[in-house]
């Protein structure tokens, strides 16, 4: 009897172990078959200097441009040369007088969350972001806007107060007026002070994971309308420093670098001249430049802006920062922006007249002194940068030099994002790093934007403010930009930059491009009309 059940206990001991054995047989199958699935999607990774905040399209800091422009969509998108083409709106009509436009809405478009996009949800975002418009001020459109019309499902009307020639163009911004889901909405309505319960957009990216300040995970959006990308999962990792970028990138951690400032003019080259990598230079964008506070002891006297101009050898930054890459600007647009092409005098290299233009100033050079003097205090300049824009450090070392020459001393004063722009619309600075906004922005939302304080535009505003014309020139932006008469818009324009020009609180430096370093698998790395879009439903990996 007992050797009867030691016989059965022991058989039984060994079904255990073979199920077992069985058992983790399977799992290891289904763990390679999972691993050998990841393995078949297509997945990249870049980073981007700050994180992408909480992905609303109707608020500003800290949200990034790229990544809103991956989740969510406008009813008009800005094309390439400036065509305004279909995008959630497939048409539509402008009245003659140019105060009404009829668009009629894409059918069978979906959010993310597969609810539906139609003209009620349309509306419902319009009204969301006209309920905050002191938040977008910058953006002239929101001063035109008379209200929004639910024609039927597929079909709104927006009325305006004014005719207002770049209305389209200030629709294909990827902020304020882009679409989020009904459900998204939070029970106030208000998307601006209450913030979205999820991004739900009906773009071709969806957040499937997200760590405040170290990666966001995005994958393909299955209920987009328009062709999907090929790629099905992008991962951006948040880093700060340009030099750890390009460690990991070569360490093949990173498969794209994207954007400007991103990494030092010397990585770009280093990156290009090892033959081991695909570089791109895109065409110029926008103005890099610094921009003097007119409201500060020092930079209030033209004398002085208009020194501080001729004291800087914009040439040698070209050629020792640049290699040549970036083109020399003179002037705060490039003349292929619409309306730009002025004909105005540029501020030449000229050390001694900088020199004669501060003695005049009252500033004089003082014995056994090192820097300029007046009433026996000391010409010092606080000079804000961006600490994470690689080209911003290099170039304003570079200018710090340049004006030690001249008997000038700056004090380089480097903030993170978010404490940068705080400052700078504060106007804490003597001179600040800082640039225009590229199409579909410039020249008019740039320039409507130095009319308002709004802490969501630009922080030419409190810059201005100690110039003698400011009203003159806030008037004639406004003129403009409700002018019918093409040939009277142009001439504006022309006043405008004239008198901008003639201020001297602007020197520009560079036209900007963007780059892109990607690794020879990637393919259809290009740049967009939009300077901020990174061209992620394009990319694929090889």
């Amino acid at each position: 009897m007992f050797l009867q059940q030691t016989k059965r206990t022991v058989l039984l001991a060994l079904l255990m172990v073979v199920a077992v054995v069985m058992a983790a047989c399977g799992d290891k199958k289904n763990e390679a078959a999972t691993a050998d699935k990841d393995e078949e999607l297509k997945k990249i990774t870049f980073s981007w200097s700050g994180d992408i905040g909480d992905l609303n399209p109707h608020t500003y800091m800290p949200n990034e441009f790229f990544s809103q422009a991956m989740v969510y969509e406008s009813l008009v998108y800005y094309g390439e040369g400036g065509e305004l083409q279909p995008a959630l709106a497939e048409s539509w009509e402008v009245s003659e007088d140019g105060k009404t436009y009829t668009f009629h809405l894409r059918e069978n478009v979906k959010f993310s969350d597969g609810s539906p996009f139609n003209a009620e949800v349309a509306k419902k975002n319009f009204d969301t972001i006209l309920a905050n418009r002191q938040q977008h001020e910058w953006v002239e459109l929101i001063h035109q806007f008379e209200d929004t019309e639910v024609v039927d499902e597929h079909t709104l009307k927006m009325t305006l107060k004014n005719a207002y020639y770049p209305a389209l163009q200030e629709l294909t911004y990827i902020r304020p007026f882009r679409f989020v889901a009904e459900t998204a909405f939070p029970e106030s309505g208000d998307t601006f002070k209450d913030g979205l319960v999820e991004p739900i957009g009906t773009g071709p990216w969806v957040l499937k994971e997200h760590k405040k300040d170290q990666y966001a995970t995005f994958v393909r959006n299955d209920h987009y309308w328009g062709e999907k990308p090929k790629l099905d999962e992008v991962t951006v990792k948040v880093m700060t420093d340009g030099e750890s970028r390009v460690l990991a990138f070569e360490k093949g951690e990173l498969d794209l670098i994207f954007g400007n400032g991103v990494i030092s003019q010397d990585s770009f080259q280093f990156l290009k001249d090892s033959g081991k990598y695909e570089t791109k230079l895109s065409e110029p964008t926008s103005t890099r430049m610094i921009m003097m506070n007119t409201q500060k002891e020092a930079t209030k006297d033209k004398d002085v802006r208009l020194a501080l101009n001729h004291a800087f050898n914009k040439e040698a930054v070209i050629e020792n920062i640049f290699y040549n890459t970036e083109k020399q600007a003179d002037t705060l647009f490039p003349k292929n922006i619409p309306y730009a092409d002025v004909d105005l005098q540029p501020y030449t290299y000229n050390l001694e007249q900088a020199k004669t233009l501060l003695d005049k100033a009252g500033w004089k050079e003082v014995k056994g002194k090192e820097f300029r003097q007046k009433d026996g205090k000391e010409l010092t300049l606080d000079f804000l940068i961006m600490s994470t824009d690689n080209v911003q450090k290099s170039v304003a070392e570079y200018m710090q030099g340049d004006y030690r020459k001249l008997g000038v001393n700056v004090n380089l004063i480097s903030q993170e994002t978010n404490t940068f722009w705080e400052k700078g619309f504060a106007g804490d600075y003597d001179m600040i790093f800082t640039y225009t906004w590229a199409v579909p922005f410039d020249p008019h939302s740039y320039l409507a934007a130095m009319t308002t304080p709004s802490d969501n535009g630009g922080p030419d505003y409190t810059a201005q403010l100690g110039l003698a014309n400011k009203a003159d020139i806030d008037a004639k932006i406004k003129q403009v930009l409700v002018t019918i008469d093409e040939q009277e818009r142009t001439k504006l324009y022309a006043s405008i930059l004239t008198d901008l020009h003639d201020t001297a609180m602007y020197i520009p430096v560079s036209h900007i491009s963007n780059i892109a370093v990607y690794h020879k698998n990637l393919t259809g790395v290009e740049f967009l009309p939009q300077q901020e879009e990174v061209p992620l439903n394009k990319i694929d990996l090889q």
